[in-house]
């Protein structure tokens, strides 16, 4: 267990300096103005009606760094700092979320893939720790058949959260550059202020990096338990 203690305090330490740096740049980047003095609403109501989306509403959510976008719904959640601010971060995030109502609006086919496996991982990502754990104690290390095959099942489990999480990063990326591409071909910030909108998505994108390795990881070193008693 002490190995597993390390590989979790060493992941925990990376996604806090990741989190740490990403709400620095955009508490940075949210002192860089918009010269076109248009807010964050604003600017994903014109992405929304540039790429023709007229059923997708933009809402303003509460929190910090909260911004997401529902399909179920079709609204563009933005948090209070991003819907009313008028600043590269705000544009940044802004732009990104639409990304994602652009992506629906597609068919972008790994959002697809991401919707469809919501289900089944919101269900089964919290219970695969503790079946694994459970199928351990009945004797899957030692090789023993009922306890192995209950640990696989939660390895089974666990590998589907890591494949949400890696499917989840070409959605991530697209959709920043969805929102770059629309935010420099329809100059809605200046070239300074597109450096501080990329940057800013930039360190969001490593957010999910760190989390896809971090499953996987974690994936990997309770494989080798389950496994490794196996002749």
């Amino acid at each position: 267990m002490m190995g597993y203690y390390i590989l979790i305090g060493a992941i925990a330490l990376v996604s806090w300096l990741v989190s740490r740096k990403l709400k620095s740049k955009f508490k940075f980047y949210s002192k860089v103005h918009l010269s076109n003095g248009m807010s964050g609403a604003e600017i994903a109501e014109k992405m929304l009606a540039d790429h023709g989306i007229r059923d997708v509403k933009v809402v303003s959510t509460a929190g910090m760094l909260t911004d997401h976008y529902n399909p179920k719904n079709k609204t563009v959640n933005l948090s209070e700092g991003v819907y009313n601010q008028r600043n590269a971060s705000a544009a940044a995030v802004a732009a990104h979320e639409c990304g994602h109502a652009v992506q629906h609006a597609q068919a972008y086919r790994w959002l697809t893939m991401r919707s469809q496996l919501v289900p089944i991982v919101s269900v089964t990502s919290g219970m695969s720790m503790w079946v694994v754990f459970g199928g351990l104690m009945l004797g899957a290390a030692a090789g023993v058949g009922f306890g192995y095959w209950v640990a696989v099942a939660g390895l089974v489990m666990m590998g589907m959260a890591t494949l949400f999480s890696f499917i989840t990063l070409p959605v991530e990326y697209d959709a920043s550059n969805r929102a770059l591409a629309w935010l420099k071909a329809k100059h809605i910030v200046t070239p300074e202020e597109y450096k501080g909108s990329e940057d800013a998505l930039k360190w969001a994108a490593r957010t999910y990096l760190v989390a896809a390795i971090g499953s996987l990881a974690t994936l990997v070193y309770w494989g080798m338990q389950v496994l490794g008693g196996r002749d």
